[in-house]
């Protein structure tokens, strides 16, 4: 077998979100003394990386001390008491700036928080601040370099809250995806991120660009922090309709729960695999290698060749509705990368946007003959490492897909090129089956990190 592929070690020694949470349970570590760190990296760090589009010290502590009263109290703690978080500004936030990334929207304060932050508060998060996101959460960049090579970009859209964790700034963040603005700024900042299955986190206050794909995802140091979150998450909320009220799965068990049998996984290359980075051409070859019997190569079906551009129908179509105020009140302020977005979205067709809605039915049910052969499908998360230069985002290839479908993945960051720059592995479960996902990443993550894979203390 062959030696188990090279991997980033700089976030792997940070304390994850999980122990944090524990200490600050238990009162062995005072929330004020964790903000105060965070505070102290982001002095360190702001000025050079730029994940940040508003932090307050002040407010952070504010809460910090709050939270450490009611716990002095012996009242009950949520399930994230103490724990900072970045928020995406495209979230909005009470009585805090949520400017969308856009001039147009400069000043912009709303005066409800969006559901994802009120569930936040009330299971005792620290609202950190608002990370930087693209303009109108499109593919005209933002400020933010990435922390590993701050010439090279940190990926898109959800580029603050990546690069906030990847720089240890804050151990977790929200960020949402339409394409790949999850999955690609996790790999190419090095940090584990995940988007659940379509339709599992509520999106209302949020700014919507494509209701069709639009998801909330997360972003932590490793599978357990990223389930943490997202499990908290996990909710029911009428004003949106993509939300069906269902029992919220146990993340965080599936985390610490040991698979019943060494997971199996599908290699799948996916659609502009020829035109990958050759040096995640030899990564892979190194880790399908590694893992022997326990992965097996898949082709997809040609029915999905198409998929990216059917996607793109739908996310253009859809965002030029939902953004015409801006193309009509300011279309010569905005980046031309949303721009040409919007344009692309107004010139199509009716029968071509509808025929593409259809399409995701039957993606879902070519899947269905792999997932019922493996856990998990495993897959790059991006094309290579992140591309020199902060005039682009990324190519969301290999993350658009899944969007599209609607199902799980996550990102590991368990892959480096000859630069020392991280690429993620990417896994995909089943629309539905976020557990299994979780289980299968945690059991690749101490694997590939030299965990044990043979036993797991109970959450």
């Amino acid at each position: 077998m062959a030696a188990k592929p090279k991997q980033s070690e700089q976030l792997l020694a940070a304390p994850g979100a999980l122990l944090l949470r524990d200490r600050l349970a238990s009162g062995a570590l005072d929330a004020l003394a964790l903000v105060e760190s965070y505070i102290a990296r982001i002095a360190e760090r702001e000025s050079q990386v730029g994940a940040w589009a508003w932090f307050d010290p002040e407010f952070a502590r504010t809460q910090a001390r709050a939270l450490d009263a009611h716990r002095r109290a012996g009242k009950p703690l949520g399930r994230l008491h103490g724990l900072p978080v970045g928020i995406k500004d495209i979230i909005d936030t009470t009585r805090i700036p949520t400017e969308n990334g856009c001039a147009l929207d400069a000043g912009r304060i709303p005066f409800r928080d969006a559901w994802v932050v009120a569930r936040l508060k009330k299971e005792g998060a620290i609202i950190m601040g608002k990370t930087v996101t693209t303009e109108l959460a499109f593919m005209q960049p933002g400020k933010t370099a990435n922390p590993h090579n701050l010439s090279h970009s940190p990926g898109g859209s959800s580029q603050g809250s990546a690069a906030a964790v990847a720089d240890g700034m804050v151990p977790l963040a929200i960020g949402t995806q339409t394409g790949g603005s999850v999955i690609r700024p996790a790999s190419f900042c090095g940090v584990t991120g995940y988007k659940p299955t379509f339709g599992a986190i509520p999106r209302t206050g949020i700014l919507p660009q494509s209701p069709s794909l639009d998801t909330v995802g997360v972003f932590a140091g490793d599978p357990g922090g990223a389930a943490l979150l997202a499990e908290v998450l996990f909710g029911y909320d009428a004003e949106d309709p993509a939300i069906h009220p269902e029992p919220s799965p146990a993340l965080v068990r599936a985390t610490r729960t040991l698979p019943p049998l060494p997971p199996v996984f599908a290699f799948v290359k996916p659609p502009g695999w020829a035109d990958a980075d050759p040096s995640l051409h030899a990564a892979f070859d190194e880790l399908v290698a590694a893992l022997g019997d326990q992965v097996f190569e898949v082709t997809l079906p040609d029915v999905f060749t198409a998929a990216a551009a059917q996607r793109q129908t739908i996310n253009a179509s859809e965002m030029a509705y939902h953004y015409y105020r801006y193309w009509r009140d300011g279309a010569d302020q905005l980046g031309p990368q949303t721009r040409a977005g919007i344009e692309k979205g107004n010139a199509t067709a009716a029968r071509d946007y509808l025929s593409a809605r259809d399409v995701p039915r039957v993606l879902n049910a070519a899947l269905e003959e792999i997932f019922d052969r493996c856990d998990a499908i495993i897959c790059p998360a991006a094309t290579g490492p992140a591309p020199k230069g902060l005039d682009t985002t990324g190519d969301p290839i290999f993350n658009g897909l899944w969007t599209f479908c609607g199902t799980p993945c996550l990102t590991l960051p368990l892959l480096i090129d000859a630069d020392d720059m991280p690429m993620g592995v990417q896994l995909v479960a089943a629309r539905g089956n976020d557990t299994r996902l979780l289980r299968t990443a945690q059991w690749l993550h101490d694997w590939a990190t030299g965990g044990d894979t043979t036993t797991k203390e109970t959450s």
